[in-house]
Parts: C-alpha cells; sequence; structure tokens
C-alpha cells in the first residue's frame, strides 16, 4: 500500500510516464543487444557485450534519475554530483558484469546468475543515487522495503534473462522478457522509493515539482534516447548486414557461381516438389550435355568457356521464366525441368531449348554455335521418382551424344543397357590411349597408270583384350563423344610420323583428321611440333578431311586448312561426292587431292550413272589442276576402268589390304 500511496501522492506523473517510457524503450534494446552478445563469439561478443552495457546501464540510470526528478518530497533538494555520476558508472559496470557472466560457458547457471547480477547492479545503483539526494529533512529508511525491492530485482531480473533467451527471436517473442525486465526495474524504484520518508524542517518547497527540473528530466531523456538509439542503430545496421550476408550465403548455396543458375541443391529439391505436387504427371526432365564445351576450352582457354557458358546461361534463364526451371549441374552440363499437357508441346519446348544452343555465340575473335545433345525422360512413364527421372534423361542425352544424326533422344527403356555398353567402351578406350594399347595399319596407295606406289595411308586399329577388334566407325564416334578425339588424334598424327621415318623409301603418309581436330586452332602448331619432333618433312605429310568436318564450322574449317598448308603439308578431300555441297567445297578450299568415295567405284562395272558421275568428277579435277584418288578399288575391271578415265591414282583391296607395317614388305615393294 506505502508503493502505491508513494507513487501516486508523491510523484510527478508526467516525470513518472517518461522514465517508464524510458525504462520499456532500455528494456527491449538491453534484450535484444544481449541476444546478439550471446550469438557471437571473440572481439565480437566483447564489443556486443560493451554496448549491451552501456545501452543498459544508461537507459537504467535515465529511468531511475528522471523518476527521482518527479519525487516530491515537500522540502528543498539538491543533487551530489560525484555520488550522480558514481550511480551511473555502477549502472554500467554492474549491468555489464552480468551479461558477461550470462554470455559465458557456465551452462544452465549463465543466465539466472547474470540476471541476478544485473539486478543487483540495479539495486547498487539505485541506493547509491539515493545517498545523492539531498533533502532538507529527516530522512529515515524502512529495511523490510529496501530488502523487498532488491529481492524483486534480482529474482526478476533473473527470471528476465532466462526468459529472453528461449522464447523466439522477433519483436512478439521479446515482449515477455522486456516487461519482466521492465517490472524488474520499475519495482526495484518504487519499492526502494516507499522505503525512503522524509521529515521537513522548516517551510514546504515542491522541489521537484518545479521547471529546472522538468527540464533537467527532459534533457537527460533526451541524452538516453541518444545512447539508445546508438545502440539499437548498431544493432539494426549488423542486423541488416547479417540478413544480406545470409541471403548471399543462401543464394551461393543454392546457386552456380559463375552462371547465376540454380545448382544442383536447388535443381534436386525444386524436381522434388514438382514430383510431389498435384501436376506431377507430365513433368518432363530434360539433360543437357555441351558438344563443343571441352574443344572450346583447349583452343580458346577457360575465360572463353566461361563466358559462352555464361551466354547460355542467359538464354535459359530467358526461355526459362516462370514456367520452367533451368539449372547448372556441373561443368557442361544444364537441366531444365518443364510441364506440358501433351508429347507434341514437349516436342516443340525441346526444339526451342535445341535452337537456344545451335545459336553462335560470340566472345572477342570466337564465334561459333556449341551445339549439345539432349536427353528426355517423363514422368511417371519414365521414372516415378527423381533418381530414376535424372538418371534415364542422363542416359537418352548419352544416347544423343553418340548419335551423329540426332542431338536430341528421348528415354527407352532398351536404351539403359546400351548406353552402359558404350560408356564402359569409353572407359577402356580411355585407356589404351594412355597404355599405348592402339596400333596403326597402313593401306598403299597407287598410281593407276604406272603402278608406283605414291603413298601409305594411315589406319587405325584397336584389338580389345576381351572384345577383340573394335571397328572405327564405332569407337571413332565414341572418342568424339567422350572428348578423346583430341588425344587420340594426336597419338595417331605422331604415331605415323615415327614409323613413317622408319621407311626405306620417302613415300608421303596420309592422316585423317576429324571435325572436332579441325576446329583446334593449335591444330596448325600442333602438327609442326609433331613434324619437328620426329623429324619427318613437311612434304611426306598429307592431311586427309571430309567435307562434313569442313561444313560444320566453314569459316574456322578455312582458317586452320590455309595454316596448314602454310607449313607445306599437303591437304586431301576425303569421302567426296558424300557430302550435300561438295561443288561449293572445291571452290572454297585450296586442296592438292581428291578422294573418290569409294561408293561410286563399287558401282562402275553394274551402273553406267555411276560411271558418268566419275567420268564428270574427274574432269571437273582436271579443269582446277588437282589430282583424283579412287578409293575401293576390289576388283580388275574397276582398275581399268579407271585406268580408261585417266584417274590418277588408286586405293582398296585389290591393289593392298591394310596391315600392320613390315620394313622388309616395303623395302621389297618400294619404287
Amino acid at each position: 500500500m506505502r508503493v502505491i500511496t508513494c507513487l501516486f501522492t508523491e510523484h510527478n506523473l508526467w516525470l513518472v510516464l517518461l522514465a517508464a517510457a524510458m525504462c520499456v524503450i532500455g528494456s527491449f534494446a538491453t534484450l535484444r543487444l544481449g541476444r546478439r552478445a550471446f550469438s557471437v563469439t571473440g572481439a565480437e561478443r566483447l564489443g556486443w557485450q560493451f554496448l549491451t552495457a552501456v545501452c543498459a546501464g544508461s537507459s537504467i540510470w535515465t529511468t531511475h534519475f528522471i523518476a527521482m526528478l518527479g519525487y516530491q518530497p515537500g522540502v528543498p533538494v539538491s543533487f551530489d554530483a560525484a555520488l550522480t555520476i558514481v550511480s551511473m558508472i555502477i549502472a554500467i559496470a554492474g549491468t555489464g558484469l552480468g551479461i558477461v557472466l550470462s554470455t559465458a560457458p557456465l551452462g544452465r547457471l549463465a543466465m539466472p546468475l547474470g540476471g541476478a547480477v544485473f539486478g543487483l547492479a540495479i539495486a547498487a545503483m539505485h541506493f547509491t543515487g539515493m545517498f545523492a539526494y539531498r533533502v532538507d529533512g529527516l530522512i529515515a529508511w524502512d529495511q523490510a522495503y529496501i530488502t523487498a525491492s532488491i529481492i524483486l530485482a534480482v529474482t526478476l531480473s533473473a527470471l528476465a534473462f532466462v526468459v529472453g533467451r528461449h522464447v523466439e527471436d522477433g519483436l512478439r517473442g521479446q515482449l515477455l522478457p522486456t516487461g519482466i525486465l521492465v517490472l524488474a526495474i520499475v519495482s526495484l524504484h518504487f519499492t526502494g522509493m516507499a522505503a525512503f520518508e522524509v521529515t521537513p524542517l522548516a517551510g514546504i518547497d515542491l522541489g521537484a515539482d518545479n521547471a529546472a527540473f522538468r527540464a533537467m528530466a527532459l534533457s537527460i531523456a533526451v541524452a538516453g534516447l541518444v545512447i539508445l538509439g546508438t545502440g539499437m542503430s548498431s544493432y539494426l545496421i549488423d542486423n541488416r548486414l547479417r540478413e544480406t550476408s545470409d541471403k548471399r550465403l543462401r543464394h551461393m548455396a543454392l546457386h552456380d557461381p559463375l552462371t547465376g543458375l540454380p545448382n544442383r541443391t536447388s535443381f534436386n529439391a525444386h524436381l522434388d516438389a514438382c514430383l510431389a505436387g498435384p501436376e506431377a504427371e507430365g513433368i518432363a526432365v530434360i539433360g543437357i550435355d555441351l558438344n563443343r564445351f571441352k574443344e572450346i576450352n583447349d583452343v580458346w582457354g577457360h575465360e572463353a568457356g566461361d563466358a559462352v557458358l555464361c551466354t547460355l546461361a542467359d538464354r535459359l534463364k530467358a526461355f526459362a521464366g516462370q514456367t520452367h526451371f533451368a539449372a547448372r549441374l556441373g561443368g557442361d552440363e544444364f537441366s531444365v525441368v518443364l510441364h506440358t499437357d501433351s508429347r507434341i508441346g514437349l516436342q516443340e519446348r525441346v526444339e526451342a531449348i535445341e535452337a537456344l544452343f545451335n545459336e553462335p555465340v560470340v566472345f572477342g575473335e570466337y564465334k561459333s554455335a556449341t551445339g549439345a545433345s539432349l536427353g528426355i525422360a517423363v514422368h511417371p512413364h519414365d521414372g516415378e521418382d527423381r533418381n530414376t527421372l535424372v538418371r534415364n534423361a542422363d542416359l537418352a542425352m548419352y544416347k544423343a551424344k553418340v548419335d551423329p544424326l540426332q542431338d536430341t533422344c528421348f528415354y527407352d527403356p532398351e536404351l539403359g543397357e546400351a548406353v552402359r555398353e558404350r560408356r564402359a567402351l569409353a572407359s577402356d578406350l580411355r585407356e589404351a590411349i594412355e597404355n599405348d594399347q592402339l596400333e596403326l595399319h597402313y593401306q598403299v596407295q597407287t598410281s593407276i597408270g604406272t603402278g608406283e606406289i605414291r603413298g601409305y595411308e594411315a589406319l587405325l586399329r584397336w584389338t580389345h583384350p576381351q572384345r577383340g577388334r573394335i571397328p572405327p566407325d564405332q569407337f571413332i564416334p565414341l572418342a568424339e563423344a567422350n572428348g578423346l578425339i583430341l588425344p587420340l588424334g594426336d597419338w595417331v598424327l605422331r604415331r605415323a610420323c615415327e614409323e613413317a621415318m622408319q621407311w626405306p623409301e620417302p613415300h608421303k603418309i596420309a592422316v585423317n583428321l576429324s571435325a572436332v581436330q579441325l576446329t583446334h586452332t593449335g591444330l596448325p602448331q600442333q602438327i609442326q611440333q609433331v613434324l619437328v619432333d620426329t623429324g619427318l618433312p613437311v612434304s611426306r605429310l598429307e592431311i586427309e578431311l571430309t567435307e562434313t568436318a569442313l561444313i560444320r564450322d566453314r569459316v574456322q574449317s578455312l582458317h586452320v586448312m590455309r595454316q596448314i598448308k602454310a607449313l607445306g603439308v599437303s591437304v586431301a578431300l576425303d569421302d567426296f561426292g558424300t557430302g550435300y555441297s561438295s561443288l561449293d567445297i572445291l571452290r572454297t578450299f585450296p586442296f592438292d587431292k581428291i578422294k573418290l568415295d569409294k561408293s561410286f567405284t563399287e558401282e562402275l562395272e553394274r551402273d553406267h550413272r555411276s560411271l558418268a558421275v566419275v567420268r564428270a568428277i574427274l574432269a571437273l579435277a582436271r579443269s582446277l589442276g588437282i589430282p583424283v584418288l579412287a578409293e575401293g578399288i576390289e576388283t580388275v575391271q574397276q582398275l581399268d576402268l579407271l585406268r580408261n578415265e585417266a584417274c590418277d591414282e588408286g586405293q582398296g583391296y585389290y591393289l593392298g589390304r591394310p596391315a600392320p607395317i613390315r620394313i622388309g614388305d616395303l623395302a621389297s615393294t618400294g619404287s
């Protein structure tokens, strides 16, 4: 009862309300800053502990001092400046000690112990401030109220710390511990004031109710708010930085750092969510693998490779939009998740994605289309769960990659075993290249008019230790699809030049190059280095190129071909007559020889139209000044027909089958 009487009859209620406002704001700020101090370690924790102590001590002292200014004892009042300052120091230091203890590694004891010390600091500050309060009258203290005020402060502060540690972080979660801490401060102050009784000696002066005290209280409140504002501003700035940092970390964890596309983790989560949703039927997974990415990295460097990936990723982002989901799974692998209602709609979207990768990419001097192999698996026909869908899309993509006639492939149950077989074979081929388990056979090329040996074509052969002889038309596409064609081509070129140097006669050696090798800008330098290393004269080396290889990237092919010819190496057009633009190829590219495809030679005896075509090709070649070599000569009749048409050179089983090199045989047949 005495506490209530003291509050309502012996205080200026406006100043009491101001003190209460400061107490609420200060308590909320103290608990927020305290939680931050608890969540960090090391020097950062020390900084937050100091900031919390300053804000807590200042707000408690401000609350106490404003309330003291609102106290109306009915006698003249003054303050001892030294003790007033000491009371503030006690508030900051004492609350700081409590905060340090609350964050100390003391287990469950930390929070209640820190809160109790915090409450003792409030009490010590209050009664030190009371000793600084000077009145003209007799002062009496009620020990019971003093004891009760200290117990309330210690108990409620400890409770506020414990509750504040375990409630959720946020405005609503902090209301309860804030209210408890406010109650601790207010109950200490007004219970302590109830223990303070003044008997006037003379006259009555309302002291604390005058204008000067009100102005002083307002000034102290403003100063306290500035301190609290500084603390809360630091908290809010740090909180914003943490949110930004957390957001950035989440983005980094779920997105590819180079392209900004979602990564494999995001892809898996998205696909799982789609499959668990009501529209799971018809969800399609499209696995995408670039066809020429390794070549781009090897030829133009990783900077160009990164630029290509970013350009393609931007195209996928624009395609996906809000409807589909595109991700980069790693390296040159992408994937798209989309939903369609029909196979026709799915086919249209697949063709649109394929077009994105077939559009040329420009980076500095580099301009070329990478192309991509796409494999498609549809839920639920091709898989009920994520792992099955992704695996089957990957199998279909691999099938598309090794098939020269198509860039897209829908999953078929029969694909699984075939793809696994090809992957195992690709692994064996890589091992064969690394361990020098391949060999070269040579097929003679002769003058049709004189029978003189003009040279030999190097033909690659692979005898698998378990599977036996693997035909070139099976393992060459496999090498191209698995990034092995460049090391394989280098092996063939180097081995052919080394073995040719052992021949007793300086015959020419013809080496085939694939389309992938031709687009390699370092090919001329590679050829030059091989010639230097082996000592083979440039005049003895002939490079054979197909029309298909040339039209894949005409500008790049022409540039590389001119560099090769600048070395002094001759270039032959292989399989002439089977491409789409043979005449234009002859007009554009500077060939030294034309190799007539064996399909024309095979029909010479039975089809007069084949003979007419051969006669026309020979006439065209003579007008261009380019010699012609006919492939696939298997009978004497074919040889006679070609001799009658004045064909320059021939190659085929009738003239000599491909075989490993035998120096003695070469010596005996040499001219």
